[in-house]
């Protein structure tokens, strides 16, 4: 979800943890392997139910929580309407399933992070998925609709949400009389004050923030990737003095650098490296095996005068190939699964690893969102929610962008200057798409 895991096996994290772009892979690597579309298996294993419908080819990613394999083939095969062949996909995920796409060969239906590129819709290699929703559609969290949606068609139906956001140690900030920060000045001060020993008062990655603060400073300042008439919104003041305070915090020696893992793993928090950690939901069961109750949490904190807080989030999405083999029964199965089953979508979320489902009902019975910091969590997603990129965010753009803030942070190049480059490479990207 956000960036990848520390573990050798990757997990509905990695959405997030990619730092908002780098999904789609510019380059397309040779997929290899058993496809999954033939109705003799092999590769990641079948599972089906009865029917003569045919067989549907399903394309996951390895997801690292214990029990998800099994619970996708599992969902599978309770389908009676085709035989449902299920196949595990190890290693560059994004990569093998944009390059089957080009294919004959290639999966009926398969997830996609923040669902399919502007460039598998344009290039007609996805369907329209719009109307799989019907009624439900006013269920699922409106934000990623909207990240899945282009001239009016919806192209991905959200599984399961993550998210990114701030926990903090209660009793660190108590010991230093410091209250939770709501702006980035009073992180800032945060920071310096709770380092103290061998502490450090914040902890944003062991590069220094340089990953995963784009989206978050463009949000929190009251700026996007894009404007709602998809124009650049953050070669402005507002983000390059944010960036700019960011790289003086970086020299400061109030952050935590070169931990033992990085951001996406809960150590450097739970290990009492830290007392402030940019991290994800996902890591909510460990903290609280570790810390008990003595952690909290926080939105990205508001930026100048007309910032608001703010925490990315992401959804993997169920799509359907243009070159499935009967597109028509691809989309009743995409329904049947993730509109229909309400009882699979709850269980997906909550049974293998910690996540938020993707409908406001689901939420409300999800028993593990409905208390303490969870709760909190989970209610930040309507409050601050902001889909990881935008459609139109292409992977070039956020190739430049990347290198562009940590070029800031880590090395003090101009702010101004950078973000101006960045713009030229977006605005060349979307004369490219056709904006």
């Amino acid at each position: 979800m956000s960036s990848y895991l520390s573990g050798s096996a990757p997990s509905r994290r990695q959405l997030l943890a990619a730092g908002g772009g780098v999904l789609a892979a510019g380059a397309l690597a040779a997929c290899g392997g058993n496809t999954g579309r033939s109705s003799g298996g092999g590769g990641g294993g079948t599972s089906g139910g009865s029917g003569g419908g045919g067989t549907i080819s399903q394309w996951y990613h390895q997801y690292g929580e214990a029990g998800t394999e099994q619970a996708v083939k599992r969902y599978a095969a309770a389908y009676t309407k085709a035989k449902v062949q299920v196949q595990w996909i190890p290693g560059n995920y994004d990569q093998k399933s944009a390059a089957a796409l080009l294919t004959s060969s290639g999966p009926d239906v398969f997830e996609y992070g923040n669902g399919p590129t502007i460039d598998m819709i344009t290039g007609n290699q996805v369907v329209d998925l719009t109307d799989v929703y019907g009624a439900a559609k006013s269920d699922f969290t409106p934000s990623l609709l909207d990240r899945m949606t282009w001239k009016g068609k919806i192209y991905g139906v959200p599984q399961v949400v993550d998210m990114q956001l701030f926990v903090y140690r209660k009793s660190m900030l108590r010991k230093a009389g410091v209250q939770p920060p709501t702006t980035l000045d009073e992180l800032i001060s945060a920071a310096a004050k709770l380092t103290t020993g061998k502490v450090k008062g914040l902890f944003l990655g062991n590069d220094g923030g340089a990953g995963i603060l784009a989206g978050p400073v463009l949000w929190s300042s009251g700026h996007d990737y894009l404007t709602a008439d998809n124009k650049p919104d953050f070669a402005n003041a507002d983000v390059a003095n944010a960036l700019g305070q960011f790289h003086d915090l970086f020299t400061s020696g109030h952050l935590l650098l070169g931990a033992p893992t990085d951001w996406s793993d809960p150590g450097a928090i739970s290990d009492g490296l830290t007392a402030i950690q940019w991290t994800g939901l996902w890591n909510f069961p460990m903290l609280k095996d570790k810390l008990g109750d003595d952690f909290g949490v926080l939105p990205f904190p508001a930026i100048g005068t007309s910032g608001k807080q703010s925490v990315p989030v992401g959804a993997y999405a169920s799509c359907v190939s243009a070159k499935a083999k009967d597109v028509e029964a691809a989309k009743a199965f995409v329904k049947w699964l993730w509109v229909d089953q309400t009882a699979d979508q709850l269980d997906f979320a909550q049974s293998y690893g910690f996540h938020i489902p993707s409908r406001a009902s689901l939420i409300a019975k999800a028993t593990k969102l409905q208390t303490g910091e969870a709760k909190t969590a989970a209610g930040y997603l309507k409050t601050f929610g902001h889909p990881q990129t935008p459609l139109l965010w292409s992977p070039k753009s956020a190739t430049a962008m990347t290198d562009a803030v940590d070029k800031i942070v880590r090395s003090g190049a101009n702010p101004t200057s950078s973000l101006a480059s960045v713009q030229q490479v977006v605005n060349a990207e979307l004369k490219r798409i056709g904006v």
